[in-house]
């Protein structure tokens, strides 16, 4: 049985490398991190990246934190929603980081062909962009798809439940929430599974917590997930959750 449940998510923190949980992605993380500086110092052999991964793997986490880490001004982030002067070039602007090229319009998708031109002629320049799957496989114009795999491509790799339950006990001790065992197992086997979404829940549990003056427990997180208040707010965000306890939601990334 599934039920709409009704949170409020607040103002997420900034994506940033320092809370990006790297696991099997360390390489990536390592290189992205680097890549303002490495410029800097230049020359730098790899300049332009692809990353793919399904959807809460953090491909855009990792966008997100190259711009955020860089100075002010060197770095521009793009995506579906972005106007087509986002995707010009500018060669005071270092890192240009595109998200979810594969949602790109026609006319995006042409002025982000034309960045990836760019960026390779000009050696003081980098681009990162990311998908939802390997060059080969993603939707977009041939000529696109095709200079997406000239650089370097870095697959995300999805965490373990392992993973995802460290990753929820280091953002529980970051907010000073002493959290139980049994709660990251809990919501690991009966929610969505992908980190954006274990994180929003996280949260919400955290600002229960403090209302109800009590501890970060089991019975703590199925009470706030049964309270009428949670479906009374108009101001909260709407946040897919299963309520059953004998059905195991499929993985979402």
């Amino acid at each position: 049985m599934s039920r709409q449940l009704t949170l409020d998510l607040g103002t997420p923190p900034p994506s940033t490398f320092d809370n990006f949980f790297a696991g099997a992605n360390a390489e990536l993380v390592t290189r992205l991190r680097g890549l303002d500086a490495a410029l800097a110092a230049g020359p730098v052999a790899d300049r332009t990246f692809y990353v793919w991964g399904e959807t809460g793997s953090g491909r855009t986490h990792l966008l997100e934190a190259l711009v955020h880490d860089a100075p002010p001004g060197h770095a521009r982030y793009a995506g579906p929603q972005s106007s087509l002067a986002a995707f010009a070039f500018d060669p005071t602007v270092a890192l240009y980081a595109v998200d979810d090229c594969d949602r790109l319009s026609g006319a995006q998708q042409i002025a982000l062909f034309n960045l990836v031109n760019e960026v390779r002629a000009h050696p003081t320049s980098a681009l990162v962009v990311a998908g939802n799957a390997a060059p080969m496989g993603l939707d977009v114009r041939e000529d696109l798809r095709t200079r997406m795999g000239w650089g370097l491509v870095f697959h995300v790799a999805p965490l373990a439940d392992e993973g995802k339950a460290a990753v929820l006990k280091r953002a529980a001790r970051e907010r000073g929430i002493n959290l139980a065992d049994d709660v990251p197992a809990y919501l690991l086997t009966h929610f969505r599974r992908d980190m954006p979404s274990l994180m929003a829940l996280l949260d919400a549990l955290d600002r229960f917590s403090l209302e109800q003056k009590r501890a970060v427990t089991l019975p703590l997180l199925r009470t706030m997930l049964a309270s009428p208040d949670n479906a009374d707010n108009p101001r909260r965000a709407a946040l897919q959750a299963s309520s059953s306890a004998s059905s195991k939601i499929v993985p979402h990334g």
